[in-house]
């Protein structure tokens, strides 16, 4: 069986210019998510999709076993384009097995670790015929518009340790098979199993002060054993 990890990344970054593969602690950002799956146990191959030459000269620099790159069309690589357009462009040509397990991987979270993609396998192997979303635990109060509590009693407010929080959807992994992806033009289908990560995994790099805030605490839990395989 094969397993394929997805990274679906694109040259136009407006908000971060490079984004992709501008240094992340010394790596280039898609670095990080690609480690994690070289390492992951259950993965086969890594296809990174880019419409970029830079971003796919960069790749090839990495020397995983697993990767390779897939050059994406421009027409699924504007700002309109959706990741499910490039998901459904790539397995229409790639002629992949409809019960093969099928990892969406975005490259904007780079706390993802391959126990957190083990994880996530482990989930989706119990139930085969749904898919798995990662979520980050979220301690935080969260209140609607109109003035009301979404997630607490605030006439009871709970102390932080003993609050359960949300689970918030933080976009590291989706993991699901091809026929479901074909079938429902969506990376996922239900059932549907959640793969909990910690909060530190609740950001994603879309903004300059996401990079300054996320880069710093991504030193504190990956050491210098942690970037190399």
């Amino acid at each position: 069986m094969k397993s394929v990890a997805f990274i679906p990344v694109r040259g136009g970054s407006k908000s971060i210019p490079g984004k992709n593969i501008k240094l992340f602690n010394g790596h280039p950002l898609v670095y990080w998510t690609a480690l994690a799956a070289q390492k992951c146990q259950h993965i086969t191959d890594i296809v990174i999709a880019t419409d970029d030459s830079e971003i796919a000269e960069t790749i090839e620099k990495f020397g995983f076993s697993k990767l390779s790159v897939y050059h994406r069309s421009a027409q699924n690589a504007n700002d309109t384009a959706s990741t499910e357009s490039v998901i459904l462009e790539y397995l229409s040509q790639a002629k992949s097995n409809p019960r093969d397990p099928f990892v969406l991987i975005q490259a904007t979270n780079p706390m993802l670790m391959e126990a957190d993609l083990n994880r996530g396998f482990e989930l989706f192997n119990q139930q085969p015929h749904g898919s798995v979303i990662s979520c980050a635990t979220f301690k935080r109060f969260i209140w609607n518009r109109n003035g009301t509590a979404a997630n607490y009693d605030f006439k009871n407010r709970p102390r932080r340790q003993d609050f359960e929080g949300i689970l918030l959807e933080n976009g590291a992994f989706y993991i699901n098979s091809v026929e479901n992806i074909l079938t429902h033009k969506n990376r996922l289908s239900e059932p549907i199993q959640i793969c909990e990560m910690g909060e530190n995994t609740s950001f994603e790099i879309d903004e300059p002060e996401d990079w300054l805030i996320l880069e710093k605490i991504h030193k504190k839990h990956f050491s210098n054993t942690e970037t190399q395989l």
